[in-house]
């Protein structure tokens, strides 16, 4: 039974990478549960708030991280049509990309509340949501960008649509700016 083929491959193949994606599982569980037991105490109890920063940002990225690795560790023992390959190459890719993207995200946006907590006046707090969700945006852009350009997509047209887009953007915010 276990050598009989299914789609190209034996159950058996299809089992063990099955496995592997519930090892994938397991461990992305081992790691929420060692983070919550013993890292996060640990983090609690430090003077300085950007080791909370750091673990806040790196914990959700990580996790995902390592089911996309299992994933694709899982879909690369299978035998599969090129053209599936390389699609699924690509995909990775970008969800790689974007999950670094989502990383620094979160990193900038712990950094930047930390940030505004201690040194923001009236004025600033005003100000805050704007050049927060500001920063955000670009860096997601920037992770689209990288990640689009490395499946091979010519980005040249995108990069100057976003050029025409932010300076219409500056233009419509220019009294938001001013007041």
């Amino acid at each position: 039974m276990l050598e009989q083929e299914f789609l190209g491959n034996t159950v058996a193949e299809w089992g063990i990478s099955l496995l592997f994606i519930l090892g994938a599982f397991v461990v992305v569980k081992l790691l929420a549960l060692f983070g919550k037991r013993v890292l996060l105490p640990l983090v609690n109890r430090t003077n300085t708030r950007l080791d909370d920063v750091i673990y806040y940002s790196i914990e959700a990225p990580l996790k995902f991280g390592i089911m996309l690795l299992g994933i694709w560790i899982a879909l690369h023992r299978l035998v599969y049509p090129d053209s599936f390959v390389k699609v699924v190459d690509n995909a990775y890719r970008i969800l790689i990309i974007l999950c670094v993207t989502w990383f620094f995200a979160n990193l900038l946006n712990g950094l930047l509340q930390r940030y505004w907590e201690r040194h923001a006046d009236g004025q600033t707090k005003k100000m805050m949501p704007v050049i927060k969700r500001t920063i955000l945006v670009i860096v997601w852009i920037i992770g689209i960008v990288i990640a689009l350009s490395n499946i091979g997509i010519n980005i040249s047209a995108l990069l100057g649509t976003l050029g025409i887009g932010g300076i219409a953007f500056a233009l419509a915010a220019q009294d938001t700016v001013k007041n």
